[in-house]
């Protein structure tokens, strides 16, 4: 399944290189002249639920707000979300928000913060970005979660216990592999196989996918577990690959989809 984005920094809709985010700055690919909600619009004309709205550092707010509602209840929104204004967003039709930061205190998954976040957020409404990158010092260690822009390295290692840990809190997972976010350079294999091998409940991947071909390879890659999101590499944001071929390759995908047999159930 395809997921579609809007990523909000300094009151625009913007295509950034996600590892250059730093405050005000970024490396910008696309800066768009178009309000969110127009690309808000096309996502629900084209029927595309489960894409996210990121308020990419403050003052991004209400033009979130915009978004959500002219596709009520279609898409997720993050950046900035803690269980005081959570509820806002939801009222306003976000169908789900999305939290990294928050839970984390001193690089520290915080279980205080988290338990006061779930009690508040129901989990059918509740993504938990687990964004990360490899550690330059130890890139054998694996994946661990990155916060504040994805400027900071957490403890928390993006593995098979974390991820059974947290899906008992959350709905859905969503992981950009920031090294290649918006590189347009290709998918991270190891990462999207990993998430497919061990995440107990859906993940969106994003980062670096440049084609359709990039697309089929993070479904076969995920085993029909993995979502995929797909930012700077489309016509819409300043790229290549063409809107009305994600639309079409959707439709096709849902086909396919229709077709595998369902875990447990022995239908096909």
């Amino acid at each position: 399944m395809f997921r579609p984005c809007i990523d909000l920094h300094n009151g625009k809709v913007k295509q950034i290189v996600g590892s250059t985010l730093d405050g005000a700055k970024a490396t910008e690919n696309f800066v768009s002249d178009k309000p969110p909600a127009h690309f808000a619009s096309l996502y629900r004309d084209a029927g595309l639920h489960g894409g996210h709205v990121i308020m990419l550092g403050s003052g991004n707010d209400e033009l979130a707000l915009e978004a959500l509602r002219a596709f009520p209840h279609g898409m997720q929104v993050g950046g900035g979300i803690t269980p005081d204004n959570a509820q806002m967003f939801l009222d306003a039709g976000a169908s789900h928000v999305i939290v990294t930061s928050y839970v984390f205190v001193d690089g520290k998954l915080d279980d205080e913060r988290l338990a006061k976040l779930t009690a508040k957020v129901p989990r059918q409404h509740l993504v938990l970005d687990l964004s990360c990158r490899r550690r330059p010092d130890q890139p054998q260690a694996g994946f661990y979660v990155v916060m504040d822009r994805w400027q900071r390295f957490t403890d928390l290692r993006v593995d098979k216990p974390t991820l059974a840990r947290l899906a008992e809190f959350c709905d859905e997972f969503l992981v950009h592999g920031v090294d290649v976010e918006g590189k347009r350079q290709g998918i991270m294999d190891d990462l999207v196989v990993q998430l497919g091998e061990q995440s107990p409940i859906k993940v969106t991947y994003a980062g670096g996918v440049r084609s359709l071909e990039d697309m089929d390879r993070v479904v076969a890659l995920g085993k029909g577990k993995v979502d995929v999101s797909v930012g700077s590499a489309l016509d819409i944001f300043g790229g290549d690959l063409k809107w009305a071929d994600i639309v079409a390759w959707c439709g096709a995908a849902g086909q396919a989809a229709a077709k595998r047999p369902r875990v447990g159930t022995g239908e096909s």
